[in-house]
């Protein structure tokens, strides 16, 4: 789960990580009380949208009186924004940050993540910090340097040093570089992180380093854990479809292909969309019902997927051992007599009360395909997308 700037900067606060005084405005009329809160002068306002680009795009401006920072927050608030990193969907502006301008001597670039190759902790780092950051991972990737971190050990003196060096910070200020590092790790590991990236951290004319711009992604699968962030996780605007999976215990990723796929099993998931990429086609989602879905969650299911206007056919496919085939059976009718489905459905189904169910679908009177095994079953599914006759 992606959190707003002002959200991660609140975070890093609590680490005592240095961040530009600011404030957050939700309501266009505080904002020349945010102005002087924060010591007028120079400021930047910052739209907060879930995205990165905003600088290219409009979404960051400087402000010199509170004039100019009333007007500007008034006419981001209730806006929309896109950039090249939405593809080309725009976002409404509810929150903005205003924060006071920093003098800037040198900017970083700073991030770390997740390795799965490597199954450990994942820092990265660039002299060349800013919103130019592609650019240079495009033209010149020799100037961004990758540091892989044990999870239990942490970073190394020898690494510290390392990053030290690659930076082009002078060695009397690596004391502080080293303590930033420490706890932007502390954060990472603490808050149950899968991404913190610092772009851009900078050297203030003073010598200090100040996280400029952050952005953060927690694992949501952790909640349980992190009872001072619920305000955060209650507060996110989610899409309708992910926000309807939540309230049924279902596993929703939505995707950009064509063949809504509904599944129990995450294994079996994967594979099922493996399959569909096998054979030619784009996967719209991956959904596990679980393994003991009621037939409540499994018409939500199907609500779910049919709610994505792409897909063009609807692949299920259940191995029932606890979770019942002919549940997913009257679960499949139910949603094709109430919403008048008229997208092919390719049904796959082994396991429990597989007879059952398939003569529940049999005896529906309905156009479902029944396939016999998971590589017929995809090759309808994909042929089904594409409009072609499917020839059992």
């Amino acid at each position: 789960m992606r959190v707003y700037e002002f959200q991660a900067k609140d975070i890093l606060k609590t680490y005592s990580i240095c961040v530009p005084r600011g404030r957050v405005v939700s309501v266009a009329g505080d904002a020349r009380t945010a102005y002087k809160e924060i010591g007028g002068g120079r400021c930047v306002v910052k739209a907060q949208i879930l995205a990165g680009g905003r600088g290219k795009s409009g979404g960051v401006r400087l402000v010199n009186s509170s004039e100019e920072a009333a007007a500007c927050i008034s006419n981001m608030l209730g806006s929309r924004l896109s950039t090249y990193q939405t593809n080309q969907e725009s976002f409404e502006i509810k929150h903005v940050l205003l924060e006071e301008a920093v003098s800037i001597q040198k900017e970083f670039y700073l991030a770390i993540t997740i390795d799965r190759s490597l199954q450990s902790l994942l820092l990265i780092v660039s002299a060349e910090g800013g919103v130019a950051i592609e650019e240079v991972a495009k033209k010149t990737p020799e100037k961004i340097f990758k540091e892989p971190v044990d999870l239990f050990f942490g970073l190394l003196p020898f690494q510290l040093r390392r990053i030290t060096e690659r930076l082009m910070i002078p060695a009397k200020l690596s004391g502080k570089v080293n303590e930033l590092m420490e706890k932007l790790f502390s954060v990472f590991i603490n808050k149950d992180c899968s991404l913190l990236e610092i772009n851009p951290l900078v050297l203030t004319e003073n010598n200090e380093l100040v996280v400029l711009d952050a952005k953060m992604e927690l694992d949501d699968n952790a909640i349980f854990r992190h009872p001072e962030l619920e305000h955060i996780f209650e507060g996110q605007d989610i899409p309708p479809d992910e926000a309807l999976a939540k309230k049924y215990g279902l596993s929703y990723i939505h995707l950009d292909g064509d063949i809504g796929c509904l599944v129990n099993g995450a294994g079996l998931a994967m594979a099922t969309m493996d399959s569909i990429k096998l054979c030619g086609g784009e996967p719209a989602n991956f959904l596990d019902v679980g393994g003991n879905a009621s037939l409540e969650q499994v018409t939500q299911a199907f609500k779910i997927i049919l709610s994505d206007r792409k897909v063009k056919t609807v692949f299920i496919n259940i191995f029932g051992g606890i979770m019942k085939c002919d549940v997913i059976a009257e679960g499949v009718i139910r949603v094709v007599k109430e919403a008048d489905i008229h997208i092919p459905f390719i049904v796959r189904l082994e396991g429990t009360n597989v007879d059952l169910a398939r003569e529940i679908l049999d005896d529906s009177g309905l156009k479902i395909i029944s396939a016999g095994n998971m590589k017929d079953a995809a090759h309808f599914a994909v042929k089904a997308s594409k409009g072609e006759y499917i020839n059992q």
